[in-house]
């Protein structure tokens, strides 16, 4: 993964590392996730998951560090999975 802070191109946030959960079928210990609710990407996902499958539900948008692969993060409420946040947005030291 490249020194440079990773934001998301859908808003602009700095993205959050966040613990990928241990039932989960991917390998990698973490991600970077965008957390912002006001993301046009998390935002229009409640619309899209109604419509394609009828779940009250939207996704977050997401990177993955080995391979930097962009991936969705399911999500069904705006504080699920934010208990899987390991630190402060990428980039932003601490004082």
């Amino acid at each position: 993964m490249s020194d440079t802070s990773r934001t998301c191109p859908h808003c602009g946030s700095r993205l959050r590392k966040w613990r990928v959960p241990d039932e989960a079928t991917w390998d990698e210990k973490f991600f970077y996730v965008c957390f912002d609710d006001g993301c046009s990407y998390y935002k229009s996902g409640w619309d899209w998951m109604k419509q394609q499958y009828n779940q009250q539900a939207s996704y977050r948008y997401a990177v993955n560090p080995t391979n930097d692969a962009e991936l969705m993060i399911p999500v069904w409420s705006e504080t699920a999975t934010r208990e899987m946040i390991e630190d402060d947005a990428e980039g932003e030291e601490e004082e």
